[in-house]
């Protein structure tokens, strides 16, 4: 049984099935992909796994508690994190500034922004954020304006905002989108330094092959809302359902 485990899940939008019977086990401490083409119902799937949207059937359990009927700051405390497509940060506060903010949530328990001047004073919540931004590497931009950074960069202090809140289970939504491919790859690098070092789960959305290939150990591919294969990365490359429906053979050779 897996740390997360979806059960016959399906949502409906007015007379449109985004989901049908979607069933899912993502195995603890593995990093686990979700792919498919635009439509196949990807984002409504992760949207339930936060407490965004509630399924009309079926269930989400994490860690053998469900998630549903949770709010997204619940299931945030139950040890789940979300990283966005876009990358959702305090462009007006610092990078350090930013760094801060889960380090105080994760021991007060709420987002205050109000108190980041509070923050500054209390020396664990400092010395937290400082050994968070060297593990990103990037303490050279702690004073940094957040909006002043790559796309890239503020990826990466996005993804170290979310470990700061210590999570067991990190879900990324493309991470890598609009990124250049140097960017893509230092991504890469850091999601696989993430995955070896700590003890946390990894569930990524991803339409970038070359980053799915090269980080999921387990991958489950939607179709029209409902799963057409999982399996491992080699046999998914090689599977004629997906060749079909999804990859391409030019795009898995």
């Amino acid at each position: 049984m897996g740390i997360l485990e979806v059960k016959d899940v399906g949502k409906r939008f007015g007379g449109l099935q985004a989901l049908g019977d979607v069933n899912l086990s993502v195995a603890e401490n593995s990093v686990h992909a979700i792919i498919g083409p635009n439509g196949a119902g990807k984002s409504t799937l992760l949207n339930c796994l936060v407490g965004k949207l509630i399924p009309d059937t079926g269930s989400v359990m994490f860690d053998g508690q469900s998630v549903l009927g949770r709010s997204p700051h619940e299931i945030n405390q139950m040890g789940i994190s979300r990283v966005f497509q876009t990358p959702e940060i305090f462009g007006d506060l610092s990078v350090m500034e930013n760094m801060m903010i889960p380090c105080f949530a994760s021991r007060d328990g709420s987002f205050r922004l109000h108190a980041l001047e509070n923050m500054m004073n209390e020396k664990d919540i400092v010395e937290k954020a400082e050994a968070m931004l060297e593990d990103m590497n990037m303490i050279d931009k702690r004073h940094m304006h957040a909006d002043s950074m790559s796309r890239g960069d503020k990826r990466r202090m996005e993804i170290g905002m979310c470990l700061a809140q210590e999570p067991r289970l990190l879900l990324l939504d493309e991470p890598t989108a609009g990124m250049a491919r140097a960017d893509t790859n230092n991504t890469i690098d850091l999601l696989k330094q993430i995955s070896d070092e700590r003890d946390i789960t990894i569930a990524i959305i991803e339409h970038d092959m070359h980053v799915v290939f090269s980080l999921a150990q387990r991958i489950t591919v939607l179709a029209q809302g409902t799963p057409l294969v999982e399996d491992t990365p080699e046999n998914i490359k090689g599977h004629p359902k997906v060749r079909e429906a999804y990859l391409g053979e030019t795009q898995v050779a």
